[in-house]
C-alpha cells in the first residue's frame, strides 16, 4: 500500500495551490457578495489545462488521472467553493457523459471544445418532480422525421447559462436516453435567476426545452439506457463533492488555528484553551480521514476497479465533516464569526449545499447501505 502521492500529482496539486492563492481567493468574498460568476478565472483555467484535467489529450484534455483532478478541485475549493462547485460541475456532469458514451464525432465537435475552455458544459438531471427519484423525469423525446422533439423543465443546474451544451435525460420510448442540447437550439431557454444561501457565484439555472428540437445524431450513447448513463455519471461526480468538501473542511480548519493563535480572552489567545485544542484536534482527524477516502475513490476508478460504493462514502463523510467544520469554525470565532468580515460563515453557507447536491445525505447511506446488505 502506497500513500504517496506521485511526483507529477504532487506538480499539479501544488500548482493548482498556487493559482487559487493568487488568482481565486482575492475576489472570493466580492464574488459571494455580488454573484459575480467568475467567467474570466474559468477561462484561464481552460488555458491551464484544468477544465479537461481527467481525459485524454486526444479530446483536448490533459491526460491527467483523477486523483489529479481530486487534488485540483480541493485546491479551488479551499478558496472559492463556488468555482470548485463551477469546476466539479463542467469536468464530472458536463464534460464526462461525453467522454464516457459519447461517438467519436461528437467527442470531437462538442467534448474537445468544453475540455480545453472554450465553453462551459452542463447536466440536466433535476426536475421539479424528479430530485432523489432522478427516474421520475418527466421531461419528454419524441422521434421526428430528422431527430428528436424535447420537451421538459430542468431546475438546479450548474454552468447552464454559460453552456456550449447541455446533456438533458428525457423519456424515450420504454425508458429513459441522453441528448446533447447544443446552446442555441431552438426552444431551448435558460434563467439563471435563483436567490441560493450559499455558492452564489457558482451559476444555478433553470432549462425549460419547448418542443427544443436536437438532431438524431445528438442522442448519447445507446437509446433507452440514459438511467444507467447517469448512475455511473453521478458516481464519478461524487468524487469531485467529496474533494469540494474536503476544500472547505481544510478552510474552516485553516481559519480557526489562524483566528486562535491571534485571539485573546481572559489573557491568552484560544490556543491555549482545552475546549479549543479539542474542536481543532476533531477537524483535523476530519478532514485527513475525509481526504484519504476521496483519494481512495479516486484511485479505485484510475484503476478501474469497482468505486461506487466508496465514492458514497467520500461523497457522504466529506460532505458532513465540511459542514461540521464550519459550524464550529464560526463557534471559534463567536460573534466575528457570523459577521461576514471573516470568511468562515461563507464556508458555513457553501457546505450545506454539499449534504443535498449530487445525491442527499440520505441517498448516500442507501447506496452504502445497500452495497454492504447485498439488496435492491
Amino acid at each position: 500500500m502506497d500513500l504517496d502521492l506521485s511526483h507529477e500529482q504532487r506538480m499539479i496539486r501544488d500548482t493548482v495551490r498556487e493559482f487559487a492563492r493568487e488568482v481565486v481567493e482575492p475576489g472570493a468574498s466580492n464574488r459571494d457578495e455580488s454573484g459575480e460568476i467568475p467567467l474570466a478565472i474559468m477561462q484561464e483555467m481552460g488555458q491551464m489545462g484544468l477544465l479537461g484535467l481527467p481525459f485524454p489529450e486526444q479530446w483536448g484534455g490533459s491526460g491527467g488521472d483523477t486523483v489529479s483532478y481530486a487534488l485540483a478541485v480541493e485546491e479551488i475549493s479551499r478558496v472559492d467553493a463556488s468555482l470548485g462547485l463551477g469546476f466539479a460541475a463542467h469536468v464530472s456532469l458536463g464534460c464526462s457523459p461525453l467522454y464516457l458514451f459519447g461517438s467519436d464525432a461528437q467527442k470531437s465537435r462538442y467534448l474537445t471544445r468544453a475540455a480545453r475552455g472554450e465553453y462551459l458544459a452542463a447536466f440536466g438531471l433535476t426536475e421539479p418532480e424528479a430530485g432523489s427519484d432522478a427516474g421520475g423525469t418527466s421531461t419528454r423525446a419524441q422521434e421526428t422525421a430528422d431527430g428528436f422533439s424535447i420537451t421538459g423543465t430542468k431546475i438546479f443546474i450548474t454552468n447552464a447559462g454559460h453552456a456550449g451544451y447541455i446533456v438533458v435525460t428525457a423519456r424515450h420510448g420504454e425508458g429513459i436516453s441522453s441528448f446533447i442540447v447544443p446552446a442555441g437550439t431552438p426552444g431551448l431557454s435558460v434563467q439563471c435567476n435563483y436567490r441560493k444561501l450559499g455558492m452564489r457565484s457558482s451559476e444555478t439555472c433553470e432549462v425549460r426545452l419547448d418542443d427544443g428540437h436536437v438532431p438524431a445524431d445528438h442522442i448519447l450513447g445507446e437509446p433507452g439506457h440514459g438511467f444507467r448513463q447517469f448512475l455511473e455519471i453521478l458516481d464519478g461526480g461524487r468524487i469531485s463533492i467529496g474533494a469540494l468538501g474536503v476544500g472547505i473542511a481544510q478552510a474552516c480548519l485553516d481559519a480557526t488555528v489562524a483566528y486562535a493563535h491571534t485571539r485573546r480572552q481572559f489573557g491568552r489567545t484560544l490556543d491555549r484553551f482545552q475546549a479549543i485544542q479539542f474542536k481543532v484536534a476533531d477537524m483535523a482527524m476530519e478532514v485527513e480521514l475525509a481526504r484519504n477516502m476521496v483519494l481512495k475513490a479516486a484511485w479505485l476508478k484510475d484503476q478501474h476497479r469497482p468505486f461506487a460504493t466508496e465514492a458514497a462514502m467520500a461523497k457522504l463523510f466529506a460532505s458532513e465533516a465540511a459542514m461540521r467544520a464550519s459550524l464550529q469554525a464560526v463557534q471559534v470565532h463567536g460573534g466575528a464569526g457570523y459577521m461576514r468580515d471573516f470568511p468562515v460563515e461563507r464556508y458555513m453557507r457553501d457546505a450545506k449545499l454539499l449534504e443535498i447536491g449530487e445525491g442527499t445525505s440520505e441517498i448516500q447511506r442507501l447506496v452504502i447501505s445497500r452495497a454492504v446488505l447485498g439488496v435492491r
